[in-house]
């Protein structure tokens, strides 16, 4: 026991650095595009040729079972290189394009990086998989905050320094995970992915009501992550320094305390419960943001960090509630098309905040974000309506291949 919860801490560990390479770039956007000589709103496609990569790299690995292949604790390590050279040659490019081919491919090598750890824990933790990949998450979620630390303790630094510092946080994760990371216990047979179990899956209602509310999680999320820095700079009067510590208390402190203490309370109230009440409380902080925008910055902070608390304390049950309801043979393919799909859906609302911003001010530009909570409150209520219909069996398998 005590050897699994310490391999637990080492790949939570691992994860929180190589996660730092997600928003390395945004982190930086201004001081980056600036250099570039490009408009601010090209910023927007360094943060979207990421979550394209990530697309791509997730579903490939998925479908062609890489990590079945490859040991997968050397994939995490692999990955984990190959993001940080990629991510540290965009100090030598000084080109918009070359830096977005770099950042896809950053988003590419990630995709060995999260679902990989995720199967790497849910292995370990057949029966906590609440609780152990809360933490993980917390760990991604803390990682992906990481870079406004470096920012917080240099307001004047430019973006070199911050990129090549996630690149070597990087590249300790992929040294601590080739040499101190166990490898997996004995593993059941793998689930294949394969384009003809999507058919199983559309027609699969629980898992479709699953994955509708991690499409709506998604729409939320990420855009969330990316511009709430931003918003704070914008709304502290351009008081920098403050802007980076405060986004790194609302998305990396307040969201890792939200995915350890939603995977514990996930585990005695249930998934789709859990997941509503968190989308209630980060769809309600999305709607009201925007009137705390300017005013005191404790009212801001006080907002912002009950946000960033909820909108990612329901992330890890998403996928658990598809391996409850999936059948075995196809719960890989579940679980890809969710991840693909979801990760989709935040390149459009990505990219919708800024002109949005321009339109109507930071005042209600986060509103359009309530509409995923909306879609998900409904489709986890309707799931748990059919839960206690058809309750899952205690000892039916179950597996998590993310």
């Amino acid at each position: 026991m005590t050897h699994r919860w310490m391999t637990l801490a080492l790949i939570a560990l691992c994860e929180l650095f190589a996660l730092s390479m997600w928003f390395s770039a945004s982190s930086v956007a201004g001081s980056l595009t600036a250099f570039l000589h490009v408009d601010a709103n090209d910023g927007t496609w360094i943060a979207v040729s990421t979550q394209v990569g990530f697309i791509v790299g997730a579903f490939v690995s998925a479908y062609f079972s890489i990590a079945d292949r490859v040991r997968v604790r050397r994939l995490f390590a692999l990955s984990a290189l190959g993001a940080a050279a990629l991510n540290g040659l965009m100090v030598l490019s000084g080109s918009l394009s070359v830096d977005l081919m770099l950042r896809f491919l950053v988003g590419v090598c990630l995709a060995g990086v999260y679902p990989t750890a995720v199967q790497m824990v849910s292995q370990w933790f057949p029966r906590q998989r609440g609780k152990s990949i809360g933490i993980l998450v917390g760990a991604l979620t803390l990682g992906s905050a990481l870079p406004h630390v470096v920012v917080a303790l240099s307001p004047s630094v430019q973006w070199q320094p911050v990129l090549l510092t996630c690149s070597v946080l990087g590249l300790a994760a992929a040294a601590m995970m080739n040499w101190l990371v166990s490898d997996l216990p004995s593993l059941t047979a793998a689930s294949v992915v394969s384009f003809r179990y999507l058919r199983h899956i559309v027609r699969n209602r629980p898992v479709m009501l699953a994955n509708l509310g991690y499409f709506g999680h998604m729409w939320e999320l990420y855009a969330m992550w990316t511009w709430i820095p931003l918003f704070l700079f914008a709304s502290l009067h351009e008081l920098a320094w403050q802007a980076a510590v405060w986004s790194f208390v609302v998305i990396g402190v307040a969201g890792a305390c939200g995915c350890v203490v939603g995977g514990f309370v996930a585990e005695r109230i249930g998934k789709a419960r859990l997941t509503r009440y968190a989308m209630i409380v980060s769809g309600l902080c999305a709607l009201t943001i925007g009137l705390t925008f300017g005013r005191a910055a404790w009212l801001t902070a006080a907002v912002a960090i009950v946000w960033g608390f909820s909108v990612i304390a329901d992330s890890a049950q998403f996928s658990a509630a598809v391996a409850d309801h999936a059948k075995r043979q196809y719960t890989g393919t579940a679980l890809a098309f969710q991840m693909a799909i979801g990760f989709l859906v935040t390149t459009v609302s990505i990219y919708l905040i800024p002109p949005l911003q321009q339109a109507v001010g930071w005042q209600h530009a986060f509103m359009i974000l309530c509409i995923g909570p909306f879609i998900g409150i409904i489709a986890m209520g309707r799931l748990r309506t059919y839960e206690r219909r058809h309750p899952v069996s205690k000892g039916k398998v179950r597996r998590l291949l993310a």
